[in-house]
């Protein structure tokens, strides 16, 4: 146990990874692991980095009872290896720690269950995205890197929603009075014998998620529907009782199944060197149109600055997002779709959408241009084939959002781990 002090807090008590100590019958943790060994970098990274919010939450202070917290720079620390190595489920991860050489060093003797690495990824959405971000206006401050040419795309993830779970209105309200029935008959099991207190808060539990989740399909029935004009699309919407912020979109394949739209923005240089993410958008939209103003101004909000030049394909391509590139300055170079070829601009965006015609026929737009596939089509696909975001365990935006973040964290961690611990040492 060791008691950690933050500027203006309590002292709290952490349960934090022994490595230097022996334990018995097993080896010296320290000799799990070679000194080059990568998971070294990542724990030195992860040790220096600032996670204050979470220690505000906490309880295990000095004065106070209460077991010690299990370190919150461990738990990030495993999820960001285990997500370098392509894991991204928590049993998978507390597995490991159990019996992976590298997860045991990492946790350093310290016991990490699958709940509380679930319980960290869910609840510290907000602490992950201030660490996502300090960590961007470091390496941006001491010129690691540059935002000369930043490139965007989208990727469609695949939501842990099946295709049978969106329903039609009546279907709804036949479950929600299914769900209320099965509440009743749970609550009247309360006095049954055979059942133990821990099996009745179980079934109890269970059955208000349900219900919970089919007015939650309801109520974003309600919104789609409202965005509709015609009575016959207003009838086609449909909701999951499983994850009701997810919707089905066109996925890469050409099929149709339900997901949600990661956007990244990625920095680099088209002919090499490193891949740095500094732009994370999650929407359940399956368009790719009008992405690009937020993503500059997250951008901006993270790093102090806006990009040169941002190359993005013909998806992207709208006038509110090509007059957002002109207000802030930035080359908008993207490709130009057959719908805006040839047809004349109307309105007052006329003059921005000609100087941007202009200028994606330039050899000089065209040269920068090619180089969008190799930054961020080569940094989704790693996210998907390497780092286990090809399909998604978690539901609902917000959770997505966090699974996005840290995994765009390990990456940059992945890339640039060794340059931040010698800049936090």
């Amino acid at each position: 146990m060791k008691k950690k002090e933050r500027s203006g807090q309590k002292l709290v008590r952490t349960r934090e990874p022994q490595r230097a100590q022996g334990w018995l019958f097993q080896q010296m943790p320290d000799s799990l692991v070679g000194a080059e060994h990568p998971v070294r970098v990542v724990a030195a990274a992860v040790e220096r980095l600032e996670l204050g919010g979470i220690f505000q939450q906490a309880k295990a202070v000095q004065g106070r009872a209460g077991r010690p917290m299990t370190s919150p720079h461990l738990l990030l620390a495993v999820w960001i290896y285990g997500i370098q190595q392509g894991v991204g489920e928590a049993t998978e991860l507390a597995r490991r720690c159990r019996e992976d050489a590298a997860f045991q060093w990492l946790c350093g003797g310290v016991e990490v269950s699958h709940d509380k690495l679930s319980q960290f990824r869910a609840e510290q959405g907000e602490v992950l995205q201030e660490v996502f971000t300090d960590t961007l206006a470091l390496l941006v401050h001491h010129g690691l890197v540059s935002l000369t040419t930043v490139a965007q795309d989208g990727t469609r993830v695949r939501a842990s929603a099946s295709a049978p779970s969106f329903r039609r209105e009546a279907s709804l309200e036949a479950c929600r009075e299914q769900a209320q029935l099965h509440l009743k008959a749970v609550l009247a099991q309360e006095d049954d014998p055979s059942l133990t207190h821990r099996q009745k808060a179980a079934r109890e539990a269970a059955a208000r998620d349900y219900q919970r989740r089919v007015d939650e399909a309801l109520g974003t029935l309600e919104r789609e529907r409202a965005k509709k004009k015609s009575a016959r699309d207003k009838r086609q919407v449909r909701a999951s009782t499983t994850d009701a912020d997810a919707r089905v979109m066109k996925m890469a394949d050409g099929g149709f199944r339900p997901g949600y739209n990661v956007q990244l923005a990625v920095a680099g240089k088209a002919d090499g060197g490193p891949r740095t993410i500094v732009g994370v958008q999650v929407t359940n939209v399956g368009s790719d149109a009008g992405s690009v103003g937020p993503m500059l101004e997250q951008i901006e909000a993270r790093t102090g600055q806006l990009p040169g030049h941002l190359l993005a394909d013909a998806n992207h391509a709208t006038l509110a997002d090509l007059k957002a590139c002109a207000d802030k300055g930035v080359d908008a170079l993207i490709a130009v779709p057959e719908r805006m070829a040839h047809a004349q601009a109307q309105g007052d965006h006329s003059a921005q959408v000609e100087a941007w015609r202009e200028r994606m026929q330039t050899p000089q737009a065209q040269e920068l241009y090619r180089g969008r596939a190799s930054l961020v089509e080569n940094v989704n696909a790693q996210l998907k084939q390497h780092y286990g975001l090809e399909k998604l365990v978690v539901r609902g935006l917000d959770k997505v959002t966090s699974v996005a973040v840290l995994t765009a964290l390990a990456h940059n961690l992945l890339v640039h781990g060794s340059a931040l611990v010698n800049l936090l040492s």
